[in-house]
């Protein structure tokens, strides 16, 4: 059996580590952080637990299919609910949209904010699923060496509707006037990390699985979905390793022998390095070794990093969903400062959890727990005093707009930004979500999975293809665990 070494504990390690060991290789998982997860890893303080990452159960069939295809059920590992509504957004005029898990009472409120939008929603989210059937079923699986891996009927046929060449602004505006309803379709691409403007229509795909697949919360946190890839790794053998860093990969006649943590070199035949791409490639490897050089990661387009603060509250709050959205202030700017002119924000839109209301397991009695977000340009300085600026910002605009005032009632505060992403995830500029998905960071215009030098290197994870979220994450690991397999 030839030994895999597999760099990091994210959603595309962990699945690359249960596909590569069910296709019969010895695999050992190395994670510098005390546990499981990457960025969406979680911790309990006073009763209390936090998932640190990510929030939004979305394309729910990519999880589904992957349990399947090893033979498990999602519910035996997690109880998984559809949220209504889906989530919640404020806008300018300070009044409040839910978003409900019906796609039927959906279409009723589009046409209470603009005549006639219903039957436009009708036709963009049928366009929408098309992409998804192609994007999602065709083409995020294949490993993008190539163009030649897209020359399939199905994807010839399909070509015309997936808009790689329309942008998605003018695609939106071509159905909707209102500007509430085009801040709602726009909303999922600020954080796939690139102005609308600058973003292909294909990804109106996203808007197919938030308004008509829903969205889904596993009940213990999204670590639960973690938890059971590790489980799921572990019953086929996979072994783990924490506080485990990997310091250096040593390579021999364009293969690597061996990487070495804590001082102690652990002979290999191949490895998969989800961690970070530019971090492996610059700190890791000689850098005759590597893919691409400083100027080429200087040019690309990063995804947002963010602010967070995970909050522990001693009472329950009123008028408050699980997702909510506050988008009371001008998005355009926002994406502005996040994209071309990157700053701190001048008037931050941004983004409160409060999974309490749905789960009472993960907050003592009576109490809720909060996260709040602002997507940040990555790479800016970073400070104490900044943090607790936007902390302020935040609490008052909440206050504002939902009627709580619960500064005093926070018995547990933590923050997380852009260091702490270099730190924890040696984070390239402290980015949170990896590349924009901009047409010219799209499939073989990705980082390479494969080390062009190397013969047994690879690389998964949001970095490379097929990109930035859980669901993607989840397929690049078994993409690289198919290429291993066809060259081993």
């Amino acid at each position: 059996m030839k030994k895999v070494g597999i760099i990091g504990t994210g959603f595309s390690s962990l699945t690359a580590a249960i596909e590569l060991s069910k296709m019969g290789f010895d695999v050992e998982v190395f994670e510098k952080n005390s546990s499981p997860g990457g960025r969406a890893r979680h911790f309990e303080v006073d009763g209390f637990t936090f998932d640190m990452g990510p929030s939004w159960y979305w394309m729910p069939d990519v999880f589904d299919d992957f349990f399947k295809k090893h033979n498990k059920k999602i519910s035996d590992y997690y109880d998984l609910v559809k949220l209504d509504p889906g989530f919640s957004i404020y806008y300018e005029d300070k009044n409040r949209l839910d978003v409900p898990e019906s796609y039927e009472e959906l279409k009723k409120v589009f046409e209470s904010i603009e005549n006639g939008s219903s039957e436009k929603l009708e036709k963009f989210i049928k366009r929408a699923e098309k992409k998804y059937e192609i994007g999602v079923k065709n083409l995020v699986y294949k490993p993008s060496k190539s163009f030649l891996e897209f020359l399939n009927i199905k994807v010839i046929k399909g070509a015309f509707h997936l808009d790689i060449f329309t942008v998605f602004s003018k695609y939106v505006r071509k159905y909707f006037k209102h500007p509430k309803l085009i801040k709602l379709m726009e909303f999922p691409i600020l954080f796939l990390g690139a102005l609308p403007s600058n973003t292909p229509a294909m990804y109106s795909l996203m808007n197919y699985s938030a308004l008509k697949q829903g969205t889904y919360y596993p009940i213990g946190g999204f670590f639960k979905v973690i938890d059971s890839l590790v489980k799921i790794a572990e019953e086929s053998g996979v072994k783990f390793h924490y506080d485990s860093e990997v310091t250096k990969i040593n390579v021999v006649n364009k293969v690597v022998e061996n990487f070495e943590i804590n001082n102690k070199k652990i002979s290999i035949d191949i490895v998969v390095a989800g961690a970070d791409y530019h971090h492996v490639e610059k700190n890791l490897l000689q850098e005759k070794y590597r893919n691409y050089d400083e100027k080429y990661w200087d040019s690309r387009k990063l995804a947002p990093s963010s602010l967070l603060f995970y909050l522990g509250v001693n009472k329950k709050l009123l008028n408050v969903n699980h997702h909510t959205l506050f988008f009371d202030q001008d998005f355009s700017v926002h994406a502005e400062e996040i994209y071309e002119t990157p700053k701190w924000p001048s008037s931050p839109l941004f983004y409160m959890s409060c999974p309490s209301v749905t789960d009472e397991t993960i907050a003592p009695k009576g109490m809720e727990n909060l996260m709040l977000l602002i997507p940040l340009a990555p790479g800016l300085e970073d400070t104490e005093e900044m943090r607790e600026k936007y902390f302020n910002i935040m609490m008052k605009r909440i206050q504002q707009l939902t009627g709580n005032d619960f500064k005093e009632n926070i018995v547990y505060k933590k923050s997380y930004c852009v260091k702490d992403f270099e730190k924890d995830y040696h984070a390239y500029k402290g980015n949170a979500y990896g590349l924009a998905n901009t047409l010219d960071q799209t499939a073989i215009l990705k980082p390479s999975l494969r080390n062009k030098h190397i013969n047994n290197l690879f690389y998964t994870g949001q970095l490379t293809v097929p990109g930035p979220g859980v669901p993607p994450s989840i397929i690049s690991g078994q993409v690289v665990a198919s290429e291993i397999n066809k060259h081993f």
